[in-house]
């Protein structure tokens, strides 16, 4: 929580922020830092992919719902029975999507390992389509989809893309990225920047510079 509330006050106080919040952190700090998180103004995208049984998600978002987090998330692949029960656990109360395939796999992982013989592509179109059809707002997927998972929802079908890397960055291990300037010509809806600037000496100037980016100034 300390190195939460250090790195946060580096910004201005009136800067209202979109702060993901993930396994990791949450794991370790608890719903405190989210709560945390909201008492400063800031909005909380709660990044957990919650995939299991419908029951169990669905209870787990009913707890979730009571957090006061703007976007969390679930695992597609765990079908649309269960995304249809975490979406009744929430109430209405916070934007759900689903993941589709992350960004850190590969066709190659995904055919040797998942054995889903499809493309990447199609694989990712398909959980687009079942998670439109179970009621939710959108997916997670990488910014190389984007155009492709509109064609075959609709326009106002939330795309949130991780894997966004400025020109020059480290791509770690992320396998299919893309810049910000480029993700929102596609028609990304909104990006997920960690790295970038989380673990660069001067943060917020890195917030800055994507954030411009992103939005074309």
């Amino acid at each position: 929580m300390t190195e939460v509330k250090t790195f946060l006050e580096q910004f201005d106080k009136e800067e209202q922020l979109y702060v993901k919040v993930g396994m990791e952190l949450f794991y370790a700090a608890g719903p405190d830092v989210v709560k945390y998180i909201k008492s400063l103004g800031h909005d909380v995208f709660l990044d957990l992919k919650l995939h299991d049984i419908p029951n169990t998600v669905k209870s787990a978002m009913k707890v979730i719902r009571h957090l006061g987090v703007d976007l969390t998330n679930v695992h597609a692949a765990g079908g649309v029975e269960m995304m249809s029960e975490a979406l009744d656990g929430l109430a209405g109360s916070t934007k759900l999507i689903a993941v589709t395939q992350l960004t850190s796999t590969s066709e190659q992982q995904m055919r040797d390992f998942q054995n889903i013989q499809t493309s990447l592509t199609e694989s990712v179109v398909r959980y687009a389509q079942k998670t439109q059809e179970a009621g939710l707002a959108g997916v997670v997927c990488s910014a190389q989809e984007v155009e492709l998972i509109k064609a075959a929802t609709s326009s106002d079908f939330i795309c949130l893309t991780p894997g966004i890397r400025p020109a020059g960055a480290a791509v770690g291990d992320q396998k299919r990225v893309m810049t910000p300037s480029r993700a929102r010509q596609i028609g990304s809806d909104f990006i997920v920047v960690g790295r970038p600037i989380t673990q660069v000496k001067n943060p917020v100037t890195a917030y800055h510079l994507i954030k411009n980016e992103w939005a074309d100034k």
